[in-house]
C-alpha cells in the first residue's frame, strides 16, 4: 500500500527556498543568480515553481545559505511525488511479475 503525502506537506522545493530562506534574508533573485553564475530567469523558474530542483542548483543553494542539498532534493522528490500521485489512477500499467 502506497503512502500518500497530504498535498500540503508537498512543497516545491524552490518555492520554499524562495519564502523562508531567500526572502527572508532579504536577498533578491539577481542578487542568488550572480552569486550562483547562472541567469536570472534559471533561478526564478525554481524559486516560483516552474522548474524542477535540480542536484547542481541545490548545492548551489547549500553552498550560499547553508541548507543541505540533500535535504532539498529530498523535499522536491515528495513534491514531485505527490503530484504525479494526483493522476496515478490514469496510469494503465500491465504487471510484469507476480506480486
Amino acid at each position: 500500500m502506497a503512502i500518500k503525502v497530504h498535498p500540503s506537506f508537498a512543497i516545491h522545493a524552490g518555492e520554499w527556498l524562495k519564502t523562508e530562506i531567500v526572502e527572508a534574508h532579504g536577498v533578491s533573485i539577481n542578487d542568488v543568480a550572480e552569486a550562483f553564475g547562472v541567469s536570472r530567469q534559471s533561478v526564478s523558474a525554481v524559486l516560483n515553481g516552474r522548474a524542477a530542483l535540480t542536484a547542481d542548483m541545490a548545492i548551489r543553494f547549500e553552498k550560499a545559505f547553508g541548507v543541505k542539498a540533500e535535504t532539498l532534493l529530498r523535499m522536491h522528490s515528495r513534491y514531485e511525488l505527490a503530484k504525479a500521485r494526483e493522476h496515478e489512477a490514469d496510469l494503465v500499467v500491465k504487471r510484469l511479475i507476480a506480486a
